[in-house]
């Protein structure tokens, strides 16, 4: 599925900040456009105060990718453009050579569903440095919100322990794309269902719902609304129990329900959208038991996030759905992930590869020189440690990792454990050599992938610090670069 062009019907290659076209017309005018160079996407802390990220959206980036060339009509608009001056922006040479520029770059990137960490390359984008500055502000926007939203929603999965969670964010998400790029994520990351019906139509999600509160309200009584969906949607009955009073209409709900099951129908369970919700399911599971519908579902709604959903399970709710929105949709409490995208390597006249830092006097902001990989031990079935790597260089036997924000931090890796490079091929020479796997697939990677962590990592408070390190090496050549650069400042 042309995931981009089914949404959009046209061509995505203006998807970009201004300044990365500023940058590669300097670039082109400088001569130095085909300048072959190495850039890394990731992010620098997980988010949500959490130990575990869930890489997300690559599908999205691959078709954007994979369609990626500006059009007569992207040409036409850049040619408006006017500098301080009143001048052309730009000169129509470099507009002639961006409408003929093809994509030709590699990338390597690790499987949508992974767990990933900070520092760790999500993205590795190697090729001619206008191309890879051009795709900068487009990946970063795909990566960035649908990783946040997977990892919002597997985090949420983690506090039902397993019970089922249904999406219904559409309304309150960030218009039309975020709603769309939302549900795809939250499914991936734990959702087992969407109300969002053109997501189920475009990704294969699966879509639930039944009615709200003004299909009650549109009725004399509450026991005619539920009596009147009953009988023209019986195989599809929740009914919202709150809308007067919710005990009562557990009670009603329960009459309904007989009557369905007279007909050969079974009454799927009951909805609570307000209120207390811990009391309230469990004096409706007890309604529920007494009038013969121990299987009926109890669902909660009402802005629930996993902080909120492990207090109700303290309390001993009774809920065995949970309906997810606005805090999931929104990412609440952390709007955006801030993963950046930042060029580790180029080539110089000799054509040999001059490695780069990005310096800043905050440690976390400074970045990491070479080609890098990401490689993962396990033992005994679960992962012990990821070790971020320059493919350039030779490793040694049992290596070493020196955690990035503090190099006495350090743990040895044998050579007798398992081990798996996280980054695969995705393009090469700007052709697709990697084929996406189904939603399905992603969804339950992310579930063998957390149930292969250690515990501690999936706490939500004081998580459990997983060992990611830099190869010794790498750590060595970056301190180095360091050093000679602050000496030259």
């Amino acid at each position: 599925m042309k995931l981009t062009q089914d949404l959009y019907k046209s061509s995505l290659a203006l998807l970009t900040d201004l300044y990365q076209l500023t940058m590669a017309y300097g670039y082109w005018k400088a001569g130095k456009g085909e300048q072959e160079s190495v850039f890394h996407l990731f992010f620098r802390k997980a988010p949500f105060q959490g130990g575990f990220t869930v890489a997300c959206g690559l599908e999205m980036a691959v078709d954007l990718l994979e369609n990626f060339r500006l059009d007569e009509s992207d040409i036409q608009y850049l040619s408006t453009l006017k500098g301080n001056d009143g001048k052309p922006l730009f000169e129509h040479k470099f507009l002639d050579y961006l409408s003929q520029m093809e994509f030709t770059c590699d990338i390597d990137a690790i499987p949508e569903g992974t767990v990933v960490f900070p520092h760790e390359p999500l993205i590795r984008v190697k090729g001619p440095i206008i191309q890879a500055q051009i795709l900068e502000t487009a990946l970063l926007n795909i990566i960035n919100f649908q990783t946040l939203i997977a990892t919002k929603a597997a985090r949420m999965h983690i506090a039902t322990h397993g019970e089922q969670v249904l999406e219904f964010g559409l309304r309150r998400a960030q218009g039309i794309d975020g709603s769309l790029a939302a549900s795809r994520a939250a499914y991936i990351g734990g959702c087992d269902a969407t109300s969002n019906v053109l997501a189920g139509k475009l990704f294969g999600i699966p879509v639930k719902g039944t009615h709200a509160h003004s299909w009650v309200m549109s009725f004399d009584t509450e026991m005619e609304a539920f009596e009147t969906y009953a009988e023209h949607l019986p195989n599809n009955c929740v009914f919202l129990v709150d809308t007067f009073d919710t005990i009562e209409g557990v009670k009603k709900a329960v009459k309904v329900g007989k009557k369905l099951r007279e007909r050969g129908f079974e009454m799927n369970g009951v909805r609570l959208d307000s209120g207390d919700l811990a009391y309230l399911s469990i004096k409706a599971r007890e309604i529920l038991d007494e009038g013969g519908f121990p299987d009926a579902a109890i669902v909660a709604s009402n802005d629930l996030d996993e902080n909120i959903i492990t207090s109700l399970k303290a309390q001993g709710a009774k809920i065995s759905v949970w309906g997810v929105g606005t805090k999931l949709v929104t990412a609440f409490d952390q709007p955006a992930l801030g993963g950046v995208y930042k060029i580790a390597a180029i080539k110089d006249e000799n054509k040999q590869w001059d490695y780069k830092v990005k310096l800043s006097e905050q440690a976390i902001k400074v970045s990491n020189p070479g080609i890098l990989q990401v490689r993962r031990f396990q033992e005994k079935g679960e992962f012990t440690g990821d070790m971020i790597y320059n493919l350039d260089k030779n490793l040694p036997k049992n290596p070493v990792i020196l955690d990035p924000m503090d190099a006495t931090r350090r743990k040895k890796m044998t050579s007798s454990q398992q081990f798996e490079d996280l980054l695969v091929p995705i393009f090469r020479d700007g052709k697709k050599v990697y084929d996406c796997p189904p939603i399905q697939e992603i969804k339950e990677r992310v579930k063998s992938q957390l149930n292969c962590f250690h515990s501690g990592i999936k706490r939500f408070v004081n998580p459990h610090g997983y060992p990611v390190g830099l190869e010794k090496g790498l750590s060595d050549d970056k301190y180095n670069l360091i050093m000679r650069l602050r000496k030259d400042v």
